[in-house]
Formats: C-alpha cells, sequence, structure tokens
C-alpha cells in the first residue's frame, strides 16, 4: 500500500470535497479519485458514499480513518523529529548535554528547559543530574556536567558565568525551641547568638563565606557547629538544637521537617542563581540550553505576573 493513498484517504476524509483534497495535495481531481478507488480495490469494499451534492465516509470508511490517524500522526511526527536532528547535526548541535541543579527551584527550571529542547532541538539529549552539596563545581571541573545552574556568585578562574536567572530571599533555618524562632524577621547581628553548620566538602573560601560568615555586619564574631555533607544531615542537626543554616527560601517549602523552623532575614542579600560552565567551553548545545532557560524563566515570571494565564 502506498503512503500516496493513505494520505489522500485522511485527507478526503477530512475534507469530505475532492477540490479541496486535490488543491492540499498539488494533484488533480482525477488523480485524488483514482487513488481513492484504488484504495477502495484494496480494501474490497467502498470507503466513501459520492453523490452530486455531498461526499461522506461510510462506516468502514470511518473505522479505517480512526485506526489510520494516530499512526500517520505518528509518522509525520518521526519524520519532523528527523528532520530536525538532520538540521542540527549540520550545526553541530548533537549528543548528550549534561546540566547540574543545585537546588529544587533550579531542577524545576532545568526540567522544564529540557523539556522544551526535546521538542525544539530533538537531536540534543539532556540528561540532569543534582550539583553536590559539599563540592559545587567539582563535577563540572572533570567533565561530568556541561553546563550547571547554581548559586551565585561564582568566581573561579577556569569557569564562565551567565547572566542571573532568578533569585530568591534568604531564610535562617533553625531549631523550632531556640529563642529566635519565635519572631517573625531575624536580622545578621542575629547570627551572634547562633551557631552556624559549616559544611564539609572543597568550597572555596568566598562560597563558604557566603554559607558560613565568621562575623556579622558590625563584626561580632559568629560561633560554627558541626560540619553537614548534605541537606538532610543538616535537618537532623538543627532540628536537634546543635546548630543553625543560612539558607534559601524555597527550603521551607521543599524540605518541611519537625522541630525545624525557616525564619527570612530582613537585611540579608537575595540568593541569584545562574548558569556556569568550564570557561572556553560554551558550545552551541551549551549557548542553547543558556537560552532555552532564560525563555523558561520569562515565561514563568509572567505567569506569576499575571500577564499570562
Amino acid at each position: 500500500m502506498e503512503r500516496v493513498e493513505l494520505e489522500c484517504f485522511l485527507i478526503l476524509a477530512e475534507e469530505l470535497h475532492f477540490g479541496r483534497t486535490a488543491d492540499r495535495m498539488r494533484l488533480s481531481r482525477a488523480r485524488v479519485s483514482q487513488l481513492v478507488q484504488r484504495l477502495e480495490r484494496r480494501i474490497g469494499a467502498p470507503l466513501f458514499v459520492r453523490t452530486s451534492r455531498r461526499v461522506a465516509l461510510t462506516a468502514l470508511g470511518r473505522q479505517l480513518r480512526d485506526d489510520l490517524e494516530p499512526h500517520h500522526r505518528a509518522v509525520e511526527a518521526a519524520v519532523a523529529r528527523a528532520t530536525a536532528a538532520a538540521r542540527g547535526i549540520k550545526r553541530g548541535i548533537k549528543g548528550v548535554l549534561h546540566v547540574g541543579f543545585s537546588s529544587p527551584p533550579a531542577g524545576e527550571i532545568v526540567m522544564r528547559a529540557a523539556e522544551a529542547l526535546r521538542i525544539s532541538h530533538p537531536e540534543l539529549g539532556v540528561e540532569i543530574c543534582e550539583v553536590p552539596f559539599s563540592d559545587p563545581f567539582g563535577q563540572l571541573r572533570n567533565g561530568e556536567f556541561d553546563v550547571q545552574l547554581t548559586e551565585l556568585p561564582v568566581r573561579e578562574d577556569d569557569l564562565g558565568e551567565g547572566p542571573t536567572l532568578l533569585t530568591e530571599e534568604r531564610v535562617l533555618a533553625i531549631s523550632s525551641r531556640h529563642p529566635l524562632a519565635a519572631g517573625e524577621k531575624v536580622s545578621l547581628e542575629d547570627l551572634a547568638d547562633v551557631l552556624l553548620l559549616t559544611i564539609d566538602g572543597e568550597l572555596p573560601d568566598y562560597r563558604l563565606e557566603h554559607h558560613v560568615p565568621a562575623r556579622t555586619p558590625n563584626g561580632r564574631p559568629i560561633g560554627h557547629g558541626p560540619a553537614v555533607t548534605n541537606m538532610q544531615e543538616a535537618l537532623l542537626l538543627i532540628a536537634g538544637g546543635k546548630g543553625a543554616l543560612l539558607s534559601a527560601a524555597h527550603t521551607a517549602a521543599y524540605y518541611t521537617r519537625p522541630g525545624v523552623a525557616y525564619i527570612p532575614f530582613e537585611d540579608a542579600d537575595p540568593i541569584g542563581y545562574g548558569l556556569v560552565w568550564r570557561a572556553g567551553d560554551d558550545t552551541s548545545a551549551v549557548q542553547i540550553f543558556a537560552r532555552t532557560a532564560l525563555e523558561v524563566v520569562r515565561n514563568t515570571q509572567r505567569i506569576l505576573s499575571g500577564q499570562a494565564l
């Protein structure tokens, strides 16, 4: 059975008009009629009822249309994906892009960008994985990630940094039994009254100071508690009254735990997130991912602001 016969049948089943079907297929009416008759001979029964005034599907024709349509759409989609993949290969965009993310909000953006790329650039696969809490750049440096969406700032000579894609406020994760948990807000000066959990890992000094400052803005010393390697370990210690943690606002929604309170800061700078890659290694695939992630963020912001529904 020839594909042109099936296409002719499906278009005629939609249009129910030989002239419009001929126009869409860029064939003559006689050729359309010939194709339909040939298909009917293959099937062994009429698929259309033809009169001088109308064309209608027979019961058998409706059955064949319903059976064929999803498979025909799948074939067209497969051809479109292959065509897009061929264009991408010619532009040097192919293979798999490995993308890291450092927090749940960053992970959601990465997932949405990956889904958008699955449609717009099917030749480019995207695999995602969480960035380790205690080693923010190790997997990027050794090639396990091609790019990652992570907390800023990034002051590494061997890493390139894109613009800030999103920001969120900072909170203090603290035992619900601590006196500070009773207030609606905390200040950076209040950190002199807590022990901040430290991070056990390969963090550069500026990154460690960002998460575990040594002094308040007025110079008061901040005590340091046990070192942790992941968020669950930190929450266990916080609930047990062993320390507190500077964190982002999303932790209150993603890491709800009995015994842990999340108190917003009134004076702390927000946390920014941006894409980071190996310096000089911003390939076409990385650039495409960066543009797509930026568009995802813009669309999300428009929806949240009520500009899109």
